[in-house]
């Protein structure tokens, strides 16, 4: 394969978006067969393709986990800019200041902002976590009303009576779903931080090169 090619200079968000888009089908179907046995068994209707995707249960189980992703990723990103671990391959120096810090110079191939400067310069430099920050408060509306759609189809199957947003966001249901994504998220993050001090990955960037002493970020 040509390195000028598409294919050969894309390839790593291609193939973390065919991952991604292959598993959330197989979440789709999964847990549709999931919700629709647990319909039958309760004497209920079952739900097609298509009502499911407009379903509380599946809204509330997509958007649960991408809210923690977002979340992990806006916290890491502002975390790093001014926390260290010693011999993490993931964090900056512990004493020299890196390119990551130095302030923007326009040039004729810079971004339009820094070239703009001003207001635009101000946002675009914090943009990569403005930009997980919209997409978490995105996810946990959307995972907000998925969860109190799905509560409510339970509760009017019951007979009782279906409850309002307002009293819904105090419910510890869904403060459970969150904080259970939420921890094993940063675990995750803790877990790169911690093992990239000792462990190694030839040819990754997200590892230090294998003869890298251990105490050396």
């Amino acid at each position: 394969m040509s390195k000028q090619s598409f294919i050969y200079r894309n390839s790593l968000s291609i193939v973390l978006i065919i991952l991604m888009l292959s598993c959330w089908a197989g979440q789709f179907f999964t847990g549709w067969k999931t919700e629709n046995k647990e319909l039958a068994e309760e004497g209920q209707a079952v739900l097609s393709l298509g009502e499911y995707i407009h379903s509380g249960h599946f809204i509330q189980a997509t958007f649960e986990n991408w809210e923690s992703e977002f979340l992990q990723m806006m916290l890491y990103i502002l975390l790093t800019v001014s926390l260290r671990q010693k011999g993490s391959s993931e964090s900056k120096s512990l004493e020299e200041k890196e390119e990551v810090d130095r302030e923007p110079v326009s040039h004729r191939k810079a971004p339009w902002p820094v070239k703009k400067g001003g207001l635009w310069l101000v946002i675009y430099k914090h943009s990569l976590s403005l930009a997980f920050a919209i997409l978490f408060i995105v996810s946990f509306a959307f995972h907000f009303y998925g969860s109190l759609k799905d509560f409510n189809t339970e509760q009017i199957s019951k007979n009782e009576p279906a409850v309002t947003a307002m009293k819904y966001i105090s419910e510890s249901r869904f403060w459970f779903e969150s904080l259970q994504n939420w921890q094993s998220e940063f675990l995750a993050v803790f877990s790169l931080v911690v093992l990239s001090i000792w462990l190694r990955e030839k040819g990754s960037p997200e590892s230090k090169p294998v003869d890298t002493p251990h105490d050396e970020n």
